[in-house]
């Protein structure tokens, strides 16, 4: 969303404090706020239009629409409030269109009937979810938790943990990418999503991804990411947690040595910036790699 300057904005000749008191002013700014409001639900009903169809080739050019979307959002605090107002609106919610169409388990589509063929009718027939689809349904997700917290329990209505937990095991390295920085996203704050978590023993899954040498050892480290930045998560949360036994988990699937490394890399505080924790978090998980095939 890269507007121009609107029209109503030429000559008005704003820019002391003063003028950014007048009632001018006032008016420009509700129009501006309008315009951003109009131009975020066209972009949300043209994404999403495409992201219900019946194709995947379409799914996709919805959802990569949404993406560009979402980062654009992401740049103005502004923009971000107008977003999460977006979704209060039911037909706007991106979350429960990415779980019906592009995130869904693929159904063999069995005749059950005949019925279809003596009326005029045709059969519905939808194309299931290739692996760009997945891929791209999966940042989406991400995105739209990270910039919504309540999308986080859209996400749990639809069993969000479930299936990218199936979908972790089951799909290629592009998918399996995408899908712990979705399950990072999805368990930030909702107590929900790590019940589920825990249920479907998510620190085990990871861990035989990580200690499996035959797995690709980029997604390996991102593993280790995820598991870093779990904990770091957990160690700086609240006392009553779903998750209390991560730190047990950690230690019985991979070993003392690991999970000693991946509690002191969590203990990375705040003192550093964003690139310096970025930085330190892929040292310490090549660490945590290299402990665990010594292991």
């Amino acid at each position: 969303m890269y507007l121009k300057t609107p029209f109503w904005r030429d000559g008005t000749g704003l820019g002391s404090h003063n003028d950014s008191q007048s009632p001018v002013a006032d008016l420009v700014n509700s129009l501006d706020r309008q315009r951003l409001y109009r131009e975020i639900t066209l972009a949300l009903r043209t994404g999403l239009s495409d992201a219900r169809a019946e194709f995947s080739f379409l799914r996709v050019r919805g959802l990569r629409s949404i993406l560009k979307f979402l980062r654009s959002v992401a740049e103005c605090d502004a923009t971000i409030n107008l977003f999460i107002h977006s979704q209060s609106i039911p037909e706007l919610q991106v979350v429960p269109v990415l779980f019906k169409h592009s995130l869904r388990e693929h159904e063999d589509q069995d005749v059950a009937s005949l019925d279809h063929i003596f009326t005029v009718e045709p059969m519905k027939i939808i194309s299931p979810s290739t692996d760009a689809e997945a891929s791209v349904a999966l940042r989406v997700l991400e995105g739209c938790c990270l910039l919504h917290r309540e999308s986080t329990i859209l996400a749990h209505q639809y069993k969000a943990i479930p299936v990218l937990m199936n979908m972790l095991s089951n799909r290629g390295v592009l998918e399996q990418g995408a899908c712990l920085d979705a399950l990072i996203s999805i368990l930030l704050d909702s107590s929900a999503n790590q019940m589920d978590f825990e249920a479907c023993n998510g620190i085990e899954e990871v861990a035989l991804l990580i200690r499996d040498k035959q797995v690709d050892e980029n997604l390996r480290l991102k593993c280790g990411e995820f598991l870093l930045l779990l904990i770091g998560h957990v160690n700086g949360g609240r006392e009553k947690l779903p998750m209390a036994t991560i730190h047990d988990d950690v230690r019985r699937f991979l070993g003392e040595k690991s999970a000693s490394l991946i509690w002191a890399a969590s203990q990375l505080g705040s003192t550093l910036d964003t690139e310096q924790r970025l930085t330190a978090l892929h040292i310490q998980a090549r660490r945590v790699l290299e402990s665990i095939d010594l292991y």
